[in-house]
This record gives C-alpha cells, sequence and structure tokens, in this order.
C-alpha cells in the first residue's frame, strides 16, 4: 500500500484489498462527540470493520468467564458501532459499485489533516470498457457537534447510462467483538419522506437512545436537480432511491448531510425532532459553508497545538498525525467524556477510560487545549470517586477507600481479566499523579480544595490498607499486584506501583497542610466529609513512608522491577529473533511470565514521572539495564524511554523509540492497526518531542527547556499555554528564539539560564 509521506496529509496510493481495515483505522475521522472509520460510502462485500461510533454511548455487555470471583465485573463495557449514517449505493446501468468485485484503477485516499477531512478517488469499470470516475469527500464537523457531511461525485468517463443513487440509514449493525454476533441496537421509530429520513433506536440495555437524520441533494455539475425517489423503511433503516440519466463528461455530485443526536444531549422525546431539524439546516447552509467551518476550525486549532519539524518530513508528519487524531478525539467542553485508548477508530478495549488519560494525555491537553480542558479530566474522575469507593469496597477496603477502575464508562469497573481487575492497581497512582500534575503546572491551588484533596484521602486509604507489616522484613510490603509491565502477574513489591503509593501518601499529607493554609473551612469541611482520622490515620501513612520496602540490587545500583527479578534468566531483546515478536502472538502465557522480557516501561516509568527524585547515575544505571530487556510491545512504552534516552544525551536512541511511537500505527508496528489506532499513546507522541527533544519540565512553579535536537533536525518548534501565558518556542542546534504571544510578565529557564518575558515580545539567543 503506497503512502507519500506529506507533512500536512495521510496519502495512499493504489488499491490493495488486504490492507483495507488497517487504512478505515488510519483515515478515521472524529470530531470529539462521534467518530467514523474511513469505511466506503458505496456497498463493499470485502474484509472490512464498519464502525461509527457516538461518545458517551456504551453497553454493558455480560462478562463471560467460567468462574467467579468475589468483587468481578459483571460486564465489560465496549462502546457501540452505531448507525451508519454515510451508506449511499451506487449502481451503474444496474451493476452495483463494489471495489471488491469490480476492476478498481487510480484508487487515492487522503486524509487532509490540516483541513479536517477525508477525501478518496478512483475509476471503476462496470461493464467491459465503461468506465466511472468517483471521487467522495467528507467530515465530522468541529462547529456542529452532532454533524457530518458528505459529497459524493460520479462521472461517466466515457458513456451514457443509468446512475442509481440510493442514500440510507442503517441502524441494523453489530460490533465486530460481539458475543455470538449479538446486536445491541432495538428500533423504535423509522420515518421517511422524499429526500429524508430519520430513523431513532436505542439500547437495549441502560435505554441510551439515538436519533440519525439523513437529509441531501443532487447536483449535475452546477445544476440542482428536481428528484423523485422512491422510499423504503424497515426495522432500523430507511433509504431513498432515484435514478437519473448519467451523461458522458457530466460530474453528478451528491450532497449528504446527517445529524446524530443522543440521549445525552436532548430529551428523549425531542430526539427525532432535533435530529431532522440539525440535519435540514445543515442542508440550508451547504456543503460549502460548512467545510469553510471546518477549515477555519481547524486552522484555529493548529494555531495551538502545532508542532514544526524542520529536516525530517518522516518525523513531522507522524506528530501531526497523532496531535490531529488527539484533537478529534477529544476536545474537553463535556466533563462527561474521556480519552478511550482507540478513540473512535475502533472496538478493542471498549472505548472506556484507562489510566492512559491521566499518565499521558494530561499533559498534551494542559499545555495545547489550556486549564478548563484539563480541569475537565480531572473532574471526571472526581465525580466517579464514590463509584470508586464501591470498587474498592467489593475487594474488602474499608473506611472511604477507594480503586479507581482499570477500565470504566461510568465509574465501575469493568474489565474482564482478574490480573489486571484485581491487581494493576497502580492506576490510582496515576491519578493521584495527575492532580500534582496539573496543580504544579497551572499553579491552581484551589482545585485541591474544591476537588483534588478528597480524591487523594480517599486514595491514600487504599493504599494504608493494601500494604501489610512483614516480620521477615520489618517493612511494609505490597503483594500480588501487576505493574504497567503486564508480561509479570501477581508478583511482590513491584518497585513501580510502591513507588508511587508511598508518593501518593506524602503527597496527599502535602496537600493537607496546603488546603489547611489556603482555606482553612474548607480543610474542616473535607475532614468532616470524609471522616479522615486526622492523626491516627496520617501517624499511619507517615510510618508507611518511612518503612515500605522497595526492590533494588545494590550490587548492579538498579531498582528491581519487583522482588526477585533478578531470578529469571536474563536476556535482551536482542537475543529475540524477529519471528518471535511481539512475544504475545508467538509465546504461550506461562513463558511470557516467566522470562524477564518487559512489555513497557515499569521502573522506568517511575523514573520519568519522579526524575528530579534521583540523580543522573541512578537515571543512567537504571536505563541501561531496562532498556535492552524492553519489548515496547505496549503503544505506551517507547515514549517514557524517548524522554530519559534524551536526557541521558543517548539521541540515537532516544529518536530511534520516537519514530517508533510516533508511526506506531502509519507503520504498523505491532502489526494491529486494523483493530484501530493508539489514541492515548500519541499522547505520549507529544511528551516525547515536548518534554524529550524540548526538555520541557515544570520546576518550582516556572518552565525549564533543554532542548536537544536528533540529528538531521534543523529546527523544532512548538506552542504551549502555560499557566496565563501562550509561548512559542523554535529551537535549532545553536540557539532558539522564544516568543511570547499572550499574557503575563513570565520567567522562562532554557538551558540552566533565566529570560524574562514582558509583554508581546521575543528573545533570541545563541546557546553557550
Amino acid at each position: 500500500m503506497p503512502r507519500i509521506t506529506d507533512e500536512w496529509k495521510i496519502i495512499e496510493e493504489g488499491w490493495n484489498p488486504a490492507q483495507h481495515q488497517g487504512s478505515e483505522s488510519l483515515f478515521s475521522l472524529g470530531n470529539g462527540h462521534m467518530g467514523q472509520r474511513a469505511n466506503f460510502e458505496e456497498d463493499y462485500s470485502g474484509e472490512h470493520l464498519q464502525g461509527s461510533y457516538v461518545a458517551g454511548i456504551y453497553y454493558p455487555d455480560k462478562t463471560r468467564v467460567g468462574w467467579w470471583k468475589n468483587g468481578y465485573p459483571e460486564y465489560f463495557a465496549k462502546v457501540l458501532n452505531s448507525v451508519n449514517w454515510i451508506g449511499l449505493r451506487l449502481q451503474v446501468n444496474g451493476k452495483n459499485v463494489d471495489l471488491h468485485q469490480l476492476p478498481v484503477r487510480d484508487f487515492y485516499r487522503e486524509l487532509n489533516m490540516r483541513e479536517g477531512y477525508l477525501l478518496r478517488s478512483f475509476t471503476v469499470e462496470v461493464e467491459r470498457g465503461k468506465k466511472v470516475k468517483i471521487e467522495a469527500q467528507r467530515f465530522l464537523s468541529l462547529q456542529r457537534k452532532e454533524v457530518g457531511a458528505l459529497r459524493y461525485s460520479v462521472s461517466p468517463l466515457n458513456f451514457t447510462g443509468t446512475l442509481r443513487f440510493t442514500p440510507y440509514l442503517d441502524f441494523d449493525v453489530v460490533n465486530h467483538d460481539s458475543n455470538y454476533d449479538e446486536k445491541f441496537w432495538e428500533g423504535l421509530t423509522e420515518n421517511v419522506a422524499s429526500q429524508k429520513a430519520v430513523i431513532v433506536a436505542k439500547t437495549k440495555k441502560l435505554d441510551f437512545v439515538v436519533a440519525a437524520a439523513m437529509r441531501y441533494e443532487l447536483f449535475a455539475g452546477d445544476h440542482h436537480l428536481t428528484l423523485y425517489p422512491d422510499s423504503t423503511k424497515r426495522d432500523k433503516y430507511a433509504e431513498n432511491s432515484f435514478e437519473v440519466e448519467g451523461r458522458e463528461g457530466v460530474t453528478y455530485h451528491l450532497y449528504k448531510y446527517a445529524a446524530i443526536v443522543s440521549s445525552l444531549n436532548h430529551p428523549k422525546k425531542e430526539l427525532l425532532r432535533a435530529a431532522d431539524e440539525i440535519a435540514s439546516d445543515a442542508m440550508r447552509d451547504g456543503y460549502s459553508q460548512l467545510l469553510a467551518e471546518q477549515k477555519q476550525l481547524w486552522q484555529e486549532r493548529w494555531q495551538n497545538s502545532d508542532i514544526r519539524i524542520e529536516g525530517d518530513s518522516s518525523a513531522q508528519q507522524a506528530i501531526r498525525f497523532n496531535i490531529f487524531q488527539l484533537t478529534q478525539t477529544y476536545t474537553g467542553d463535556d466533563p462527561r467524556l474521556n480519552i478511550g485508548p482507540k478513540g473512535f477508530t475502533g472496538e478493542k478495549y471498549g472505548g472506556s477510560t484507562y489510566w492512559d488519560t491521566e499518565a499521558y494525555c494530561l499533559p498534551f491537553y494542559m499545555a495545547s487545549a489550556g486549564q478548563e480542558v484539563a480541569r475537565n479530566l480531572l473532574v471526571y474522575r472526581y465525580r466517579h470517586l464514590p463509584k470508586a469507593v464501591e470498587n474498592a469496597e467489593k475487594l474488602g477496603f474499608t473506611n472511604g477507600a477507594a480503586l479507581y477502575p482499570m477500565v470504566t464508562m461510568n465509574g465501575e469497573e469493568c474489565h474482564n481479566e482478574w490480573e489486571i481487575t484485581f491487581e494493576e492497581i497502580h492506576r490510582n497512582g496515576a491519578i493521584a499523579f495527575a492532580i500534582y500534575n496539573y496543580v504544579r503546572y497551572f499553579g491552581d491551588e484551589a482545585y485541591l480544595a474544591e476537588y483534588g484533596l478528597e480524591v487523594l484521602i480517599a486514595i491514600s486509604r487504599f493504599w494504608s490498607q493494601r500494604v501489610n507489616w512483614s516480620e521477615a522484613k520489618q517493612q511494609y510490603v505490597m503483594l500480588g499486584v501487576t505493574g504497567p509491565n503486564e508480561y509479570e502477574n501477581n508478583i511482590n513489591n513491584n518497585w513501580y506501583t510502591s513507588y508511587i503509593a508511598r508518593w501518593t501518601l506524602q503527597y496527599t499529607l502535602e496537600s493537607l497542610d496546603t488546603v489547611k493554609k489556603l482555606n482553612a473551612g474548607r480543610h474542616d469541611e473535607i475532614l468532616q466529609k470524609t471522616h479522615l482520622k486526622l492523626v491516627e490515620e496520617t501517624n499511619r501513612w507517615k510510618d508507611i513512608i518511612t518503612s515500605l520496602f522497595l526492590p533494588e540490587s545494590k550490587e548492579l545500583g538498579i531498582f528491581l522491577q519487583q522482588e526477585n527479578y533478578l531470578d529469571k534468566e536474563q536476556r535482551t531483546a536482542a537475543d529475540l529473533a524477529e519471528s518471535e515478536r511481539p512475544i504475545n502472538q508467538h509465546w504461550s502465557w506461562d513463558r511470557i511470565l516467566r522470562s524477564c522480557y518487559i512489555k513497557q516501561a515499569d521502573v522506568l516509568q517511575g523514573i520519568y514521572l519522579f526524575e528530579d527524585h534521583f540523580d543522573r547515575e541512578t537515571i543512567q544505571r537504571n536505563f541501561d539495564f531496562y532498556e535492552p530487556r524492553t519489548l515496547h510491545e505496549s503503544s505506551l512504552s517507547p515514549c517514557v524511554h524517548v524522554v530519559i534516552a534524551a536526557y541521558l544525551n543517548q539521541m540515537d536512541k532516544a529518536y530511534e523509540l520516537y519514530l517508533r511511537t510516533s508511526r506506531l500505527d502509519l507503520d504498523d508496528y505491532n502489526k494491529e492497526v486494523h483493530e484501530g489506532l493508539h489514541i492515548t499513546s500519541m499522547a505520549g507522541t507529544w511528551l516525547s518531542v515536548v518534554e524529550g527533544f524540548g526538555g520541557m519540565r515544570v520546576r518550582n512553579g516556572q518552565l525549564h527547556f533543554n532542548p536537544k535536537l536528533p540529528e538531521g533536525w534543523k529546527s523544532l518548534a512548538f506552542k504551549i499555554q502555560f499557566r496565563n501565558t501562550t509561548l512559542e518556542l523554535e529551537c535549532k542546534p545553536d540557539g532558539f528564539k522564544l516568543y511570547k504571544h499572550s499574557g503575563d510578565e513570565i520567567n522562562i529557564w532554557i538551558k540552566g539560564k533565566e529570560y524574562v518575558l514582558k509583554g508581546e515580545n521575543k528573545l533570541q539567543s545563541a546557546y553557550t
């Protein structure tokens, strides 16, 4: 599947059916409220994954296991494949256009990231010698969150014949991952009339209701045609169908406007009317106006979020692809929504919220989208605090201890693998760290008083109960956990989990003092609300902080992944044959668990988060030991190693892993892009550039940069929204330019030197 490396576009030339599902993922569209895989508008009978998704709409699929344990989640939440709104069947002289059945020439597909649309064109031979050129363009409106629009252009190249168009809406869809081909939608209403249709359906559980409406119009060149379509409807389906004479050399443009509305945002009784009105308004305003709105909004988004790399088109294309997908997955205007690992591009992982949001995504949205959007990500977890307490209670924890779910839609745990559900408890630490990260970035200590401290107390209570005293060690230990490295389950004293637990206890103590100084009344209110026994509970936390066992090898000078890690046969990734990778697709799980191989950054995850806790030599020793043993078979792994490698001046390794994280999907490193994109790890790509090559850190409330460019990069430039200021840093091998576009006077540190920016000004300096 040839792809051209264009810095603003993803381009595919030539038709290869074997790669089609991967392209359906790569060319996906979204607007934060709904998403659409790059399925064809016309019929396609070949292998594909139909996918249209509405944010916040999910199904609690019954967890199917052969055994049950107390506290096990009762369901696995999954994002639902929703209405197929792009559907447009085309017949030429009675022959159905299907790229799996007909000869295809000049196939071209383009994801225009600068302007936010998908374009596709091809020529198909419908009968011997008779050729038709088709071009399709579509987008999901950033301006009108419930609107999708498409233009489908058909040109008979060398004959005159009949063209039959059948635009339709279809709610009779299935999820690729459904058990026994179960369907999740129940039809309520199908209304169809000339050039319009509306369908209303509800989920079979939870009673989410979604309505979809379509309007359309046809032009021959610039001439608007009057149509007299036949209308058909059945359960969960409605269509119009009409025929025109297709004249040689004339292009026929069908414009289809769809509105998809849900009971999350409209009263159920108003859904049908709302969908119909929104679709009608879209058609009234017209495709050109909608597209102009789209281009303008994307231009505004790119002004704040673009990263410019000069001298490396592959790296430039990759970072823009990652930013584009992040932007169209989450817009931050609805605190009920969050970021699924696949976004709107596939069904794997159920579309639910993981710890990825706090550990990887938050920094991108803080710097590029601003404080309100970032705050909404944290408020999402605060609103789920009662459910997190319930989750902990199911596992035997008491006194308001909270265990946030590994996977969730509404705050309940819905992950269906026991070693994750019960043991991968480090997710609690990621949520605590996100509060700290947000507060230090924006200086918003008021957030602690309003929301954050309650969450920290509940998480600290969990850690306090999760450890136990070891008489043998005369220390507290944490048994039976799974760290970020999921290639080791049910192990004792995972260094990362224990370290972030200890840090959380310390940060909670500090936050109690902060809130008391900031607002003594609110401090007392929180103590009363949480029933915190201030002296008794905090004394236990202090005891754990000073006496928690953290495994290490004094001989090697490293922290141990977990206790007894060195008992494993020590091999490196270089010892593995390429044919054995990824090992999760070639080895038994038993063999994986007994190996020393690491799926993703674990000890190094902790060193990344708490870099200032360790001296350079300690970081160097741990990186040199663990990097060769890490297979990076989790999409979340390479970015952490990039940041640390750049810090250690190992720029070749940093660049190698940057390409892996940034082009993970574009180059399909893990051979799974057909399942959807790795949206949350794309935020890690941003970290790789800004924190890795840009060297950005927040220390003592001030921004620090230590730029280091990979060989061949002529420059790197990016914008940062920090507190009340918008900054732009352009780094070159021999110097930098720093712009302040708005905001208050600010002190910035670059390579250890302090600079003061007043007003809207620019600094230019050479490195010393």
